[in-house]
């Protein structure tokens, strides 16, 4: 049997009973390490599994997904995924090779940012589609997401922005060279994300947002340093966040006032953010 097995959020002991069981369970463990990141090293989750775990980088499950099903006929395999285990379409290409060599698969759920982000305050059912935003190089300033940001705002619906995280990269020329050299990890802020955006507005002037966007910040949702703060996109440029892992919500343009009172809670200045729900989101308080 593969399982395929949800960490959560924070630490060690987020995982299920069901999971955990399973983990038990298994002859070898993986640890899927470049998608997201817990908030405990792996020998944490080695003390309170019993099991050794073996850490997985991209390049290993996307290029030699084999090592890890292998066996998995005979033995129980468990591949661990931070948050929920369909939360990247990696994973779905894992499931998708173990059952062309006929392995048992079993998915063990957990919670994700895709609904810990209520969080915040708001309703998900009032959420779109949820776009990931990557940094910007010196020739690279994707903003493809742009147009989905736009067809949320028309529906007013609310945007989740999953900010990039770069684990295990190598540098351009380390890979032409082909070169095993890894930049250190970097994790993308809340006021890089919201710069980025900003200068795409700027570029495109389409309208989608303005500085004066409201938007919720969100660090380290699920654990005990769980930080939110609403405000202004341009509010937001000041805020420190602190360590990863940072997410952002655009506020969709037909924001609930049950929504609106309990996003208030987390402003950075309550009074602008009244008279700014009441303007543009026709919210009354």
């Amino acid at each position: 049997m593969l399982y395929v097995i949800g960490l959560g959020l924070s630490d060690e002991t987020d995982i299920s009973v069901k999971g955990l069981e399973a983990v038990k369970s298994c002859t070898r463990v993986y640890l899927e390490a470049y998608t997201s990141i817990l908030m405990v090293d792996k020998g944490k989750l080695e003390a309170f599994y019993g099991k050794q775990v073996i850490v997985a980088d991209r390049e290993m499950v996307e290029s030699e997904s084999d090592k890890i099903l292998e066996g998995a006929q005979e033995v129980n395999v468990a591949f661990l995924v931070v948050g929920d285990p369909y939360g990247a379409t990696t994973h779905t290409d894992l499931v998708i090779r173990a059952r062309e060599l006929e392995i048992p698969v079993s998915v063990i759920h957990n919670a994700s940012i895709m609904n810990a982000i209520g969080a915040c305050g708001l309703q998900l059912y009032n959420f779109g589609q949820t776009i990931s935003i990557v940094f910007f190089t010196e020739t690279w300033r994707p903003d493809s997401f742009y147009e989905r940001i736009k067809e949320n705002r028309n529906l007013g619906l609310h945007t989740l922005c999953l900010l990039d995280i770069k684990v295990k990269e190598q540098s351009i020329e380390n890979m032409a060279r082909g070169r095993k050299i890894y930049e250190p990890p970097r994790y993308m802020t809340i006021q890089t994300a919201v710069e980025q955006l900003l200068e795409i507005e700027e570029n495109r002037q389409e309208n989608a947002y303005t500085p004066d966007t409201l938007a919720i910040g969100c660090a380290r949702i699920g654990t005990a340093t769980q930080q939110i703060v609403s405000g202004t996109l341009e509010e937001l440029r000041h805020v420190d966040f602190g360590g990863p892992l940072h997410s952002l919500v655009l506020v969709g343009s037909r924001m609930h006032f049950l929504e609106a009172e309990f996003v208030k809670a987390y402003a950075v200045d309550k009074a602008s953010f009244e008279k700014i729900a009441e303007r543009d989101y026709h919210v009354k308080q």
